[in-house]
């Protein structure tokens, strides 16, 4: 197969900010089948299943998505780590009761930015609770919340998501 490369890249205006708005969570393998758009398939335009996307809204700077790129050329393969690092303010019990079950479980995750962009990880894999914890700081001002962090491997990038 060969890989040939379609385009270049101008250097684009800085009108961007960082961040994440909020992230929706769906349970494992309900999505069903893909609709790509047709002339772009890193843009996911439906899905065929009827996934219940539970969100959870996000307002720290902790809160962060990194696509990590594994190549390796002896072997000829090359996956996409993605991880998703989430700081969710306020222990309660209800919330603690959820985060147990997502950690039990993979689901695919739904990421929108401030810029308007959203995201679809965990396509085929799902995310993994690989990390996390439950703390309330000492002082009055301190973090009291959970810091969790989701990891996903995938054949390809995260895809865009643009509902038609």
């Amino acid at each position: 197969m060969a890989c040939i490369l379609t385009q270049g890249r101008t250097n684009p205006c800085s009108d961007t900010q960082g961040g994440l708005l909020y992230v929706e969570f769906a349970d494992f393998d309900t999505l069903g089948a893909v609709t790509y758009d047709v002339t772009d398939t890193d843009i996911i335009t439906a899905f065929s299943g009827s996934p219940t996307w539970f969100k959870y809204e996000l307002n720290s700077t902790a809160n962060n998505f990194v696509e990590n790129i594994t190549s390796d050329g002896d072997a000829g393969t090359t996956y996409y780590e993605q991880v998703l690092t989430l700081s969710l303010k306020k222990l309660d019990a209800a919330s603690t009761k959820e985060l147990k079950l997502m950690t039990y479980g993979r689901p695919h995750v739904r990421i929108t930015d401030r810029n308007g962009n959203v995201l679809i990880t965990g396509l085929v894999n799902g995310m993994k609770v690989t990390g996390g914890s439950s703390a309330t700081g000492g002082a009055m001002a301190d973090f009291n919340g959970y810091a969790l962090t989701l990891t996903g491997n995938e054949k390809t990038p995260a895809n865009f998501f643009v509902a038609l």
